[in-house]
C-alpha cells in the first residue's frame, strides 16, 4: 500500500525505525483507508505512534485530547525533540498563553494540538476550531467517555459537540481497557461512521502473573524484592500501594531492610518528584513506591517487576498498572498481595461511592457556599479547591464528602482536578522610568533585577508566569536565593510575587441552581452502583480464583480470548507441578507393574487382571489406569485376562 511506504519513511525519519509493530501496522491499516477507528492496544504498546505519523504526513493539525497533563506535556517535549510542531493547551495555563497557542495552531505551521478534555467547551475554544484545519480528531484514554468505564469523566462528552463543529474528520480513539460493552459506548459517544474495532493482542508472554494471599504484606514484599535481584538484574522495580503516607512508610522499610528505594506520589514538590523520578529512570533507584500517580507517560522498558501491595479497585486498573512491567519483551513479573480486608474494603468502597441523593444534593450547595458563588452564577469558573479545608468547614467526613463530589462530578456539573502545578508569577508595579529611580538594596540585586527583565518580557504590564530554577541557572545563584531575592523585591513593593503553588482546581459547568432543580439521574445511578459491584467482583474473583490462567482470565474480561494458557503465571506453574506430580506417581505405578509381573514369570505363574487391580488397596482406578496404557502403548498385552509382558 502507497500510503504504508510513506508512513514507514516518516518513522525510520522521526523514530529511526524501519517498520511497525504487527499491531502497529493493523491500526495504521484501518487508519490510512480514512476509517473511524478504536484501536485497543496494551499498556506499552506504542499508541502514540498510530496516530502520530498519520497526522504529520497528513494536511492541517491533529487534534489530541488527553486527560493527563503529565502525559501530554511530555508527547508534546517528544514530538518538538524529534522537529515536529506541538502545542498543548492544559489547564493552569495564563489566557494570555491559551490566546497564543490557539492562534498558533490556526495559522502556525503545527501538527499537533494537545488538550485537556475540559478546555474543548470553552467558547474561546469553540470559535477557534472552527478555523482550524483539523486532520484527525484522536481521543486518548477513550474508555473516560464512557458511563460505563472504570474512569469516566464528563468532559469527555463534549467531544461529540466538537465533531458537530468540525466535521466529519476521522476519529481515532485508543484505549488498554476496555470490555466489550465500553467499546460499543465509545464508538456511540464518539458517533463513528460505522463500527470499527482493531484490537491487538492483549496477551503479555513475556509476563508472569502471581497472586498471593498473605497476612503480612511487608514480610512477603521484602521476600519478593529481596529474591527478585537476580531476575532483575539492571533492571527496575515498582511497588503500587494507595495511600501517599503508606507509600513513605514502605520505602523506608525497604531502605532500612538494605533495599535501594524511594517514594513517590502526588503530594511531593514538582522538583522533588522530577529528581525521584529521574533516579529511578537512571537506575540509580532500583524499587520506586507509588500511588497511581506514577507511571503515566512513562516508558521505562526494563521494569522487571511491578508489585501490588494493595488490591486495586478494578481488573482495569490492574492490568494498566501492571503493563507497566516487561516492555523490552524480557521476562518480568506482575505481583499482587492480598488478604481479606482488601476484599472488605473494596466492597466497603463499593457502599461509600454512592451516597444518597439527599446527600450530594447538601454537598452540591454547601460547595458553592464555600466558592461564594450566588444561585444562577459561577458557569465557566474555575476556582481553586481544598477539600479537606470544605469537609471540615461543613462538618463533612472526608471520604463520604469525596465521593459525593466524584458523582456529582460523573453528572456534569463540574470537573474537580488532582493537584495542579500553577507556576509563579511576577509583574513590576512601578513603571520603568520609576524603577531606575529606585534604591536597590545592593549592586547584586540591581543586577538580578536586570537579569529578570532580560529573560522576560511584558512585566510591567501583566503577571507573567516565571521559572525560578532557570533563572538560577542563568544567574549562577540557587533556587532559594532566587526567591528570596523576589520575596525582597515583593516586600519592597517593587514586584508583585506569586510563589509555585500546588493545588487541586474546581471547574464549573453549570450556573448554581436551586435547590429544587439540583437533578441525579436515578436510572444512571443504579446502573453506575451495578456497574461497579461487577468491577469489584471481577477483581476479587481474579485474586481468589486458582484454576484459570491469569492472563486468560484478563484477557477475556476484556473480550479478548487467548488461544492457549500463558505457561508461565502462578496458576499454570501450580498445574504444572500437579502435573509433575501425577506423571511421577503414574512411574511409580508402572515400575510397581512391571516388577510384579517379572515376579510372576520367575515364580511361573500367570498374572491377571484382577492380580494388578489388588496392588494397590488405595487408587484400584490408578493402577487399571497405567495398565490400560501400557497395553495401548504396546509394552504390555492382555489375553484372557491375562497379563503378559509383551516380548
Amino acid at each position: 500500500m502507497e500510503a504504508l511506504e510513506k508512513y514507514r519513511a516518516i518513522l525510520e525519519r522521526y523514530w529511526g525505525f524501519t517498520s511497525f509493530r504487527p499491531a502497529q501496522e493493523r491500526v495504521i491499516e484501518s487508519i490510512a483507508a480514512g476509517r473511524d477507528t478504536l484501536a485497543l492496544m496494551p499498556t506499552g504498546g506504542g499508541k502514540s505512534i498510530c496516530f502520530q505519523v498519520p497526522a504529520i504526513a497528513a494536511e492541517g493539525i491533529c487534534l489530541v485530547v488527553s486527560p493527563l497533563i503529565a502525559l501530554m506535556k511530555d508527547q508534546v517535549q517528544n514530538l518538538r525533540d524529534r522537529g515536529v510542531m506541538a502545542l498543548a493547551i492544559h489547564s493552569g495555563m495564563s489566557a494570555r498563553d491559551i490566546d497564543i497557542t490557539l492562534n498558533n495552531a490556526i495559522y502556525g505551521d503545527y501538527k499537533f494540538l494537545y488538550l485537556s478534555p475540559e478546555r474543548l467547551s470553552t467558547r474561546l475554544f469553540e470559535s477557534c476550531v472552527t478555523q482550524m484545519k483539523i486532520s484527525y480528531l484522536v481521543v486518548d484514554e477513550a474508555h473516560c467517555i464512557s458511563q460505563w468505564g472504570y474512569d469516566f469523566r464528563p468532559a469527555y462528552l463534549t467531544i461529540k459537540k466538537i465533531k458537530e463543529l468540525v466535521g466529519q474528520v476521522p476519529t481515532i480513539a485508543l484505549t488498554a481497557t476496555a470490555t466489550a460493552q465500553v467499546c460499543d459506548d465509545i464508538m456511540e459517544q464518539l458517533t463513528f461512521r460505522e463500527k470499527n474495532i482493531v484490537a491487538t493482542d492483549f496477551s503479555r508472554d513475556n509476563v508472569a502473573y502471581i497472586v498471593r494471599e498473605c497476612e503480612d504484606k511487608l514480610e512477603r514484599l521484602l521476600r519478593v524484592c529481596a529474591s527478585y535481584p537476580q531476575k532483575i538484574g539492571n533492571g527496575s522495580a515498582i511497588v503500587y500501594c494507595r495511600e501517599r503516607k503508606r507509600c513513605e512508610q514502605i520505602a523506608d522499610f525497604l531502605r532500612n531492610s538494605g533495599i535501594s528505594a524511594d517514594f513517590y506520589h502526588a503530594g511531593l514538590g514538582k522538583e522533588t518528584r522530577s529528581q525521584r523520578q529521574d533516579s529511578w529512570m537512571r537506575g540509580q533507584t532500583k524499587v520506586i513506591v507509588a500511588t497511581n500517580a506514577f507511571g503515566m507517560g512513562i516508558d521505562k522498558p526494563d521494569v522487571r517487576l511491578v508489585v501490588h501491595i494493595d488490591m486495586p479497585d478494578s481488573l482495569e486498573a490492574y492490568f494498566q498498572e501492571a503493563g507497566r512491567v516487561g516492555r523490552d519483551g524480557l521476562r518480568a513479573w506482575a505481583v499482587m498481595l492480598w488478604n481479606i480486608s482488601d476484599l472488605q474494603r473494596l466492597r466497603q468502597l463499593h457502599t461509600i461511592s454512592f451516597p444518597t441523593v439527599e446527600y450530594m444534593a447538601k454537598i452540591y450547595q454547601h460547595l458553592f457556599n464555600y466558592l461564594k458563588i450566588a444561585y444562577g452564577d459561577g458557569f465557566g469558573s474555575m476556582r481553586k479547591f481544598d477539600l479537606q479545608e470544605f469537609a471540615l468547614k461543613y462538618g463533612y467526613n472526608i471520604k463520604s464528602a469525596y465521593y459525593a463530589i466524584k458523582y456529582i462530578e460523573q453528572e456534569g456539573y463540574w470537573e474537580v482536578t488532582d493537584e495542579i502545578d500553577n507556576p509563579s508569577r511576577i509583574e513590576f508595579i512601578v513603571s520603568r522610568d520609576e524603577l531606575y529611580n529606585v534604591q536597590l538594596a545592593s549592586p547584586e540585586m540591581d543586577n538580578f533585577v536586570r537579569s529578570v527583565m532580560r529573560l522576560y518580557t511584558g512585566l510591567f504590564s501583566k503577571m507573567t508566569t516565571i521559572d525560578e530554577g532557570y533563572i538560577a541557572r542563568v544567574t549562577a545563584d540557587s533556587p532559594e536565593n532566587v526567591k528570596g531575592k523576589l520575596k525582597a523585591l515583593s516586600k519592597a513593593h517593587i514586584i508583585k510575587y506569586i510563589p509555585q503553588i500546588r493545588t487541586p482546581m474546581i471547574f464549573i459547568n453549570c450556573e448554581r441552581l436551586q435547590e429544587n432543580n439540583f437533578y441525579i439521574n436515578p436510572q444512571r445511578y443504579v446502573r453506575r452502583k451495578e456497574t461497579l459491584k461487577e468491577r469489584i467482583e471481577a477483581m476479587a474473583d481474579y485474586a481468589r480464583q486458582s484454576s484459570v490462567c491469569r492472563s486468560r482470565y484478563m484477557t477475556e474480561y476484556f473480550s479478548q480470548p487467548l488461544e492457549r494458557d500463558c505457561g508461565i503465571c502462578d496458576v499454570c506453574l501450580k498445574r504444572q507441578s500437579a502435573s509433575n506430580s501425577e506423571l511421577s506417581v503414574r512411574k511409580g505405578v508402572e515400575a510397581a507393574i512391571f516388577e510384579y509381573l517379572q515376579r510372576c514369570q520367575s515364580e511361573g505363574r500367570r498374572a491377571t487382571i484382577k492380580d494388578i487391580r489388588g496392588l494397590s488397596l488405595a487408587d484400584e482406578e490408578l493402577y487399571m489406569s497405567v495398565l490400560v496404557e501400557l497395553a495401548d502403548s504396546g509394552r504390555l498385552k492382555i489375553v484372557n485376562q491375562e497379563v503378559l509382558v509383551k516380548s
